[in-house]
């Protein structure tokens, strides 16, 4: 099903179609991909855990409520999925429980990187959270991370410093960006 779309990508939801989970699989197994995500569930060991994390995210989605979610994005030209976009609440410092703050997040497979697809697929989710009435949305980035940070400057999110809200009170670069 088809999210949105912008000039080059169509964001979707993942499927379990063999050619997604490849493509999960690829992406998620990879070192410098996971490197900055903190996620215990990352790296993918084998291509079957691409499946469990794909229905992760669908159950995931499901809790985050409508207009939110962990989406495939999907080149127009010839239809390779160069990576994950996201817009959510974010986990607040006890990780069971969501917070009132929505998130727009990125991971892109390398062959993907330099070419524009994150931020252009970060925008996209920011306009479909403000069209939705979401006043301000966060970009939160592992210290390090510079080309992270760099795509949600290009987004137009100013940097706030770190901040310990959410993801188990980890430490994060914060980025925020308020509605026009």
């Amino acid at each position: 099903m088809t999210i949105y779309e912008t000039e080059r990508l169509v964001v979707r939801d993942w499927t379990l179609e063999p050619d997604d989970l490849a493509r999960v699989f690829d992406t998620y197994s990879r070192p410098e991909v996971v490197r900055f995500l903190g996620a215990p569930i990352f790296p993918l060991r084998e291509p079957a855990d691409a499946a469990e994390t794909v229905r992760r995210w669908h159950a995931r989605n499901a809790t985050f409520g409508a207009g939110y979610g962990i989406w495939a994005a999907q080149r127009r030209e010839d239809g390779l999925v160069v990576g994950t976009v996201m817009l959510k609440p974010l986990p607040g410092r006890d990780e069971t429980k969501l917070t009132d703050d929505i998130e727009v997040g990125w991971h892109l497979h390398p062959d993907s990187w330099g070419h524009g697809y994150a931020t252009e697929a970060a925008r996209g989710a920011v306009e479909r959270g403000f069209a939705a009435g979401v006043p301000e949305i966060y970009a939160v980035v592992a210290p390090g991370n510079e080309a992270s940070m760099a795509v949600a400057r290009r987004v137009g999110m100013t940097s706030v410093g770190r901040r310990t809200d959410w993801y188990g009170g980890e430490e994060l670069e914060t980025f925020r960006l308020s509605r026009p």
